[in-house]
């Protein structure tokens, strides 16, 4: 059985592009006995599946009139939602989003807020996790009019989550590793598919009272996570602790070895310079049906879930900020300067060139002169920006929202366009298109320059153009020459089983 649009109970996921929404509304669809609205900001990020078998509103916590007509008529809401990616006053942002949706939840006559946060003390908690902290408290107050089942949870174990990146990176590429000591902290993990068990079992909880449920597995050092999820790979890792390190610099560490920006490097430090341990034991109490799974079963999920290109979502899915909020992106005519090449395919399928387009990036690089786009890559990570080093959630599919190396994917049509939305740091705002037409692959680097040095930005790389874009276009012709005929293919742009 499956949740059919406009059956009851009625149940609302906020936050619904990113990591943790996108696998609890498969989780909700998939588990039947509800009818799944979605409050996102833009509704071309939701996959064509899920958006068939939802309700889709469009909007975000700061507009009232669309948060009150996501809520109306909802029995539970799913509240999961932060601002960290919005700038240096999220924390700000957080409690005034989480005010919002509480008065509106009220309003509409919602039964239940379910909220997920992070594990935590007040008096030792980082800027990022007292936000989360702050984030529930505001959503439990008014416990005489909405109930609120809080979770809180440490380090998310799952395929695409960024503390799972993070480790997993680490692992693989630092055989020997000088270690903070931070490292030392100890917190618990929890496997993503717990934490999606628990948030699916909340909606039908017989409780009326507010809860606060600590989640987790084994308490562990954050250097026996290392060296447990090395193992679980087949490698050895080495580690000697230094004093030296201080939480800036391990920041920057972190970011030199892993995919993730600064802000969440530098969140995940902070985090761990105390200790985040479940408090209660009210998940064994009230949910006696989970039971969590051990650290090491979570890595090898995690590492089986890529390993068969079946990552449903990643940390940079979504986020406040707008270098994950594509919204409006998709319109290049702001573009004043461009740099245009065509490439005729006479005698290729159309969709094969289309297959073609969707599979640059990440492992596979890209096409030609990698060393120059490795490089582009270590500078943007240099100045603060993703890098090359995020890759891609799919080998074999690209959807609306994915991050693709330091791109974004901003549009697509398939089997005609693929819109990507550069996310490197530039004086400018850039988008590189592919044009699929009846015989020919028209490939534009878009750019709208920011003042005077936008401009020499732009003319300073045209040499640089000349040698990528022009051969990115050819090889991708050629790469869509020398693939199989469709009938033996899978349908290009499917989404991963």
């Amino acid at each position: 059985m499956s949740c059919r649009p406009h059956s009851h109970p009625r149940v609302l996921i906020t936050g619904a592009t990113g990591y943790i929404g996108r696998r609890l509304e498969e989780r909700l669809l998939a588990d039947g006995n509800c009818s799944v609205r979605l409050l996102v900001r833009n509704r071309s990020k939701v996959r064509p599946e899920v958006a068939r078998r939802t309700e889709i509103i469009e909007g975000d916590t700061f507009k009232p009139a669309a948060l009150d007509k996501a809520l109306a008529g909802i029995d539970t809401a799913y509240y999961l939602i932060h601002s960290m990616g919005s700038g240096p006053d999220y924390d700000r942002l957080d409690r005034q989003s989480a005010t919002n949706f509480r008065g509106a939840a009220i309003r509409q006559g919602v039964r239940r807020i379910v909220y997920l946060g992070g594990l935590g003390e007040k008096e030792t908690a980082s800027k990022h996790l007292l936000s989360r902290i702050e984030t529930g408290e505001i959503l439990s107050a008014r416990p005489d009019q909405i109930q609120t089942i809080w979770f809180r949870a440490g380090v998310i174990i799952g395929s695409g989550s960024a503390s799972f990146e993070i480790i997993r990176n680490l692992a693989q590429k630092l055989p020997l590793m000088l270690t903070p000591r931070w490292v030392s902290t100890r917190t618990q993990a929890i496997a993503v598919s717990d934490v999606l068990a628990y948030l699916a079992a909340a909606r039908s909880l017989e409780q009326d009272q507010n809860l606060v449920v600590d989640i987790g597995a084994e308490p562990m050092r954050f250097r026996d996570m290392l060296t447990q999820a090395a193992a679980v790979m087949g490698l050895r890792l080495t580690m000697i602790p230094v004093p030296v390190l201080s939480p800036k610099l391990s920041s920057y560490w972190l970011v030199l070895f892993t995919p993730v920006p600064f802000r969440i490097a530098a969140a995940l430090v902070e985090g761990l310079r105390s200790e985040t341990l479940v408090k209660n034991d009210l998940a064994g109490r009230y949910f006696p049906q989970i039971k969590p799974l051990s650290y090491r079963r979570a890595v090898a999920g995690a590492i089986a879930e890529i390993k068969r290109d079946q990552v449903l979502s990643r940390w940079c899915d979504s986020s406040g900020g707008s270098a994950c909020d594509i919204a409006n992106q998709d319109d290049v005519g702001s573009a004043i300067l461009r740099d245009r090449r065509e490439v005729i395919f006479t005698g290729t399928p159309a969709s094969q060139v289309f297959t073609a387009v969707t599979a640059i990036g990440g492992e596979r690089g890209w096409f030609t002169y990698n060393f120059l786009w490795r490089l582009r890559g270590f500078l943007d990570k240099a100045i603060g920006g993703y890098g090359l080093s995020r890759g891609r959630r799919s080998g074999t599919s690209l959807r609306v929202g994915d991050a693709l190396d330091f791109w974004k994917v901003a549009d697509i049509k398939p089997g005609k366009r693929v819109l990507l939305l550069a996310q490197m740091r530039l004086p400018g705002k850039a988008w590189l298109e592919f044009d699929i037409r009846e015989d020919r692959l028209v490939q534009t680097a878009h750019f709208y320059p920011q003042g005077v040095w936008g401009r020499v930005y732009w003319y300073s790389v045209l040499p640089f153009h000349h040698l990528v874009f022009r051969d990115l276009a050819k090889n991708i012709v050629k790469q869509a020459q020398g693939m199989k005929p469709d009938a033996d293919r899978q349908p290009p742009n499917t989404p991963s089983p």
